[in-house]
């Protein structure tokens, strides 16, 4: 699964952004929710300002279900008050929506 979202298009805060995404700055509680969901492995890519989510899941992965863990979950509440700092919705988003699934159009056979 690939999912985009942008960041706001300010270098300092873009590169406080990466900071939070180092591997020694990762915080246990939300590394665990993110394997809870079912979600195998997770790489962020970033291009100017806009990221793109890079995921592989098991069979119980749904983005619904990971939606409703995270609304329970007041550690992932805390986490994404703070990436609200640096997130935007990217075009076509709704309200409230920053991370937009991208659609598959080729994969190599």
């Amino acid at each position: 699964m690939c999912y985009a979202c942008d960041l706001i298009d300010d270098p300092e805060l873009i590169a406080e952004y990466k900071k939070y995404h180092l591997a020694e700055n990762a915080r246990p509680e939300i590394t665990k929710s993110i394997k809870d969901a079912g979600i195998v492995s997770m790489e962020i890519y970033l291009l100017g300002n806009r990221l793109f989510m890079i995921m592989d899941v098991d069979e119980t992965f749904t983005p619904e279900r990971k939606q409703l863990m995270d609304i329970a979950n007041p550690d992932v509440q805390k986490w994404e008050q703070l990436m609200w700092k640096f997130q935007q919705a990217p075009p076509g988003a709704k309200q409230g929506e920053k991370w937009l699934k991208m659609e598959q159009i080729y994969k190599l056979p």
